[in-house]
């Protein structure tokens, strides 16, 4: 939270009656802060996310009758969290099948019954470890890819439904249906409000980490649209990624990922001109660069390989060429050598074309682009990548090396018809006629 003159946080002043205008503004900003938290805390209660959100949603506009006559709390989020836990409480009294839980309940209110007033705030130890059930469950295998991004952008990411829309181009509807058909199975399914251990947790931890590699990946690279990136995406899955390693802290891959987005988010700013069209990596100006990002990436990347005890993950795999490319103060100085030792070694973990297409840019790099073209000529038979328009676009750059230009021309003109990006097309479209 950001502070006022003196190191006071800005809330921590006498309450004051406030207009109405500007405390709709203090709640949409304490809420979309502290919703996560505590949502993840009444989850814990009532072991429902649905649920759970409804509660939240509650205590929001509990917020917003009071704190317009009575002033912003001084610890709004424990005010909210306390508000929401006590409404939590009520429901499961009502509720004789949580008879049970009840009980546990009861036991703890009798020595210390939760006020809404009372704004203490509680125990950092449990709102982590709810926060992690929360990604776990958000995250849950059983729900589709789509479904674990909108869950989780929404409780996680704090964005409404209209925002999520919006970022991913579909309309609002759709995506209100992903995620009241996503509470509905996780309720169905009595999936359970924990985090895995054991045999489980890595097959779900590695569903956590898809999800928010995939959302940090629309925002990077927008699959549609008009824009090449979609910030509030990249901003929101860094987040995330930089939540779940402090809470899991022994997980050389959560280190791994969070590394691997500070360092693809440091080139943002170049990565697009004054009229937002694409700028290729070897054309950036890397004074462009956040040089506090790198650091915070490089910094990631050491805290995964200590704690790594086998070879680094598909994760820490793609930092680590990340870093190449941060530590090269020109394109020149790129070691394009252990890039493309890297990219052998990520390949031979994923097993994926898209992956062997990227080493093949690499390989170019080192032995040419005749060297390269045999890798790309192979991928040509990949069922996944017939419409993926990055390959005859990387087809067309090593023909255009090569000086085949006519090929070349008809490699980028189908990669702009296959490009979902405006963006994007409007740059292959140039490199076409850049060919004549």
């Amino acid at each position: 939270m950001p502070a006022a003159p003196g190191g006071v946080a800005w809330w921590a002043v006498e309450p004051q009656p406030i207009e109405a205008a500007a405390a709709d503004t203090a709640i949409e900003t304490v809420f979309r802060l502290e919703s996560p938290r505590v949502i993840a805390g009444v989850a814990r209660i009532v072991r429902d996310v649905g649920i759970a959100e409804e509660l939240a949603q509650d205590a929001l506009v509990a917020a917003l009758e009071q704190w317009p006559r009575d002033g912003v709390p001084d610890n709004p989020g424990a005010w909210l969290m306390a508000t929401a836990k006590h409404r939590a409480i009520d429901l499961v009294r009502r509720r004789e099948r949580y008879a049970r839980k009840l009980a546990e309940v009861g036991r703890n209110l009798e020595t210390h019954q939760p006020d809404p007033h009372a704004e203490e705030p509680p125990d950092p130890d449990d709102i982590d470890d709810d926060l992690l059930r929360l990604v776990f469950t958000a995250c849950h295998p059983v729900l589709s890819a789509e479904s674990r991004i909108a869950l989780t952008l929404r409780l996680l990411g704090g964005l409404t439904t209209a925002e999520i829309a919006r970022a991913y181009l579909v309309p609002e509807p759709t995506i209100a249906q992903r995620i009241v058909r996503a509470k509905r199975t996780l309720a169905a399914r009595a999936v359970p409000f924990e985090v895995p251990y054991g045999p489980d947790r890595a097959a779900r931890l590695g569903s956590v980490l898809e999800v928010i590699y995939l959302i940090f990946n629309e925002g990077y690279a927008a699959t549609a649209g008009d824009d090449l990136m979609r910030p509030t995406l990249c901003e929101d899955a860094l987040r995330v990624a930089r939540v779940l390693a402090e809470l899991m802290p022994k997980e050389p891959e959560v280190h791994g990922l969070a590394a691997l987005l500070e360092l693809q988010e440091s080139r943002a700013a170049a990565r697009v001109g004054p009229a937002g069209e694409p700028v290729l990596l070897q054309d950036q100006n890397r004074r462009r660069w956040n040089r506090l990002l790198i650091h915070r990436g490089v910094a990631a990347l050491g805290r995964a390989n200590a704690v790594a005890t086998g070879p680094p993950g598909p994760y820490a795999l793609q930092a680590t060429i990340a870093a190449c490319h941060a530590r090269a103060h020109t394109y020149e100085e790129t070691d394009w050598p252990a890039i493309a030792t890297l990219y052998g070694l990520l390949a031979a973990q994923v097993q994926s074309p898209v992956v062997e297409l990227n080493r093949a840019v690499a390989v170019s790099m080192t032995a040419g682009p005749a060297a390269a073209l045999e890798i790309v000529d192979r991928l040509a038979a990949e069922p996944a990548l017939r419409a993926y328009h990055l390959l005859p676009s990387v087809r067309g750059d090593l023909l255009a090396r090569l000086g085949r230009t006519p090929e070349a021309r008809a490699e980028f003109e189908r990669a702009a018809s296959l490009a979902g990006n405006e963006r994007e097309r409007e740059l292959l479209k140039r490199r076409a006629e850049g060919c004549r």
